[in-house]
């Protein structure tokens, strides 16, 4: 019995009679220092606020950037639940406003080489993050590595962070067009929104979308959702500097504002995405199962 083969039978014990409760969301970009794990921390907080469970899986291997914003660092990371035996609950690190976050770390490398019983044993342990969250965000890498697209193509909801500059609507355009041309990618059963950053008005924010999304459109023959921006704003430039989440330390600034919105409006989407909700579990059976 394969790999796939064994997560499937799993999942499929696991979900009998009882739908996943988390809804997972992928934050990624098409460049780095476009704002994208600022926006994750902050969405994170501001779900948070709404009264809903958040955790964040950090799956950008190499950096800390969310450990680094909530000013932790976490004593154990996913390596520990696959090889040291430790349950979920141990390798996760409180953030601000009681937001659960688990470092990937080189545990998403080492993912390739599970035998049938680690497999069984990870997968069941992070089926346990489905009732621990209401929403589970993961941060990945930028860009188009192997691992990157690999946790994009596997999660049903995908949240893409845009800028105006060019080379972030270039790489944003390889991003999906790499996306679209994957075999493993199925269109009908992923929602992919964009959020414009570091813009100077609602109008340029909207421009910026409507340039990505007509090349989106005529070249690929395809079409992504705008969900908002985030303006730029010196109490957020600064906050980043300090490393500091904005909408923590000021929840009136006008990028704490925006990402209130945001949160609110995938709070709206709600029942729209609840039948593409799979868990964390489902999200690491894809992703192991494209290894």
């Amino acid at each position: 019995m394969d790999q796939a083969t064994v997560l499937r039978n799993v999942i499929k014990m696991q979900n009998a009679g009882q739908p996943s409760q988390a809804r997972v969301i992928t934050i990624t970009s098409g460049k780095g220092g476009v704002g994208k794990s600022n926006t994750a921390v902050n969405l994170a907080v501001q779900l948070s606020k709404c009264g809903k469970k958040v955790l964040i899986f950090d799956a950008d291997i190499g950096l800390a950037n969310v450990e680094v914003m909530f000013g932790t660092s976490p004593k154990y990371t996913l390596s520990d639940v696959i090889y040291q035996g430790k349950k979920v609950q141990d390798v996760i690190t409180e953030g601000p406003m009681n937001i659960g976050f688990i470092s990937g770390g080189s545990g998403l490398v080492e993912m390739n080489n599970l035998s049938k019983e680690q497999i069984r044993s990870i997968v069941d342990k992070l089926y346990e993050l489905d009732t621990l969250a209401d929403f589970i965000l993961v941060d990945t890498g930028a860009g188009i590595s192997d691992n990157v697209m690999e946790f994009v193509i596997a999660s049903p909801e995908v949240l893409l962070i845009i800028t105006p500059e060019p080379s972030s609507l270039t790489d944003s355009y390889s991003l999906i067009k790499t996306l679209q041309r994957n075999p493993g990618f199925n269109y009908q059963s992923t929602m992919i929104n964009v959020v414009a950053n570091q813009v100077n008005s609602a109008a340029d924010g909207q421009a910026v979308f409507d340039k990505l999304n007509s090349v989106v459109s005529k070249f690929l023959n395809w079409n992504i959702n705008y969900l908002g921006l985030i303006p730029k704003d010196p109490i957020l430039e600064k906050a980043v500097r300090q490393q500091h989440v904005v909408s923590v330390i000021d929840p009136q600034a006008m990028s704490s504002q925006a990402f209130e919105k945001i949160a609110e409006s995938l709070l709206a989407g709600e029942n729209l995405y609840y039948e593409m909700r799979g868990g964390f579990s489902r999200l690491i059976y894809h992703f192991l199962n494209r290894r």
